[in-house]
């Protein structure tokens, strides 16, 4: 495996892009990187400030301010906010509720992908979002668009969450879901799109196997970026 290669994996929530990309990473021996977990991070430090989410500047402000720590190795994945481990935290039902409203503000998103593009420079990636191979690593070796009916999305956030202790309903599941597709979609500053040369995947009737394997069929083994 070419150290240098980055793999973009972009899609909607509940698409499966985190639990694909880990193993992956995992099988070509590459870093992961959940940029996902870096909005949701400025997300948690808003509410825990009591920021307002309709201040753009007061969010702008605070993404500025954070130090954000991404630690992936032997199949996990941990994230700090200024020292402290929030990888359980960022997952709540009300940080997922805020999250598209801190990832469509500009200045967070200029903030959000430098930060990525430095993770990135060395190449040996798989880096998984919604704007990765059309903003982040528009250069990628590989780009993939992973996606899946809301019905399958919902269910399996709703797996996710109750494993995590939270009981939520199926059907508010899909309402969240589909509001925060329309915020993803629709956001002026690099919409929720897939970029023009990736590889689309439909991983309603997939399990995360079936997927990779899909993947590596596209992926350049011996290639550099571009």
């Amino acid at each position: 495996m070419n150290p240098k290669l980055n793999i973009a994996i972009d899609g909607p929530a509940g698409a499966g892009k985190s639990t694909v990309a880990k193993q992956l990473a995992r099988r070509l021996k590459l870093t992961y990187v959940d940029t996902g977990s870096m909005y949701r991070a400025v997300t948690l430090q808003a509410l825990r400030s009591n920021t307002d989410f309709n201040n753009a500047d007061a969010l702008a402000q605070l993404a500025v301010k954070i130090k954000i720590a991404l630690f992936s190795g032997d199949g996990d994945f941990r994230i700090t906010l200024d020292g402290e481990d929030i990888t359980q935290a960022i997952r709540s039902p009300e940080v997922s509720r805020q999250v598209s409203l801190v990832a469509k503000v500009p200045a967070v998103r200029t903030n959000m992908v430098h930060r990525q593009q430095l993770m990135a420079v060395a190449g040996g990636t798989v880096m998984d979002g919604r704007d990765i191979g059309t903003r982040v690593l528009p250069n990628a070796g590989a780009k993939f668009f992973l996606t899946a009916t809301i019905e399958a999305r919902a269910a399996r956030r709703k797996l996710d969450l109750s494993q995590q202790g939270y009981q939520v309903s199926l059907a508010a599941l899909i309402t969240e879901i589909a509001a925060r597709d329309a915020q993803d979609q629709n956001r002026a500053v690099d919409p929720l799109v897939p970029a023009a040369d990736a590889i689309t995947i439909d991983s309603t009737n997939l399990t995360a196997g079936q997927v990779i394997k899909q993947m590596e069929k596209h992926i350049n083994v011996t290639g550099n970026d571009a």
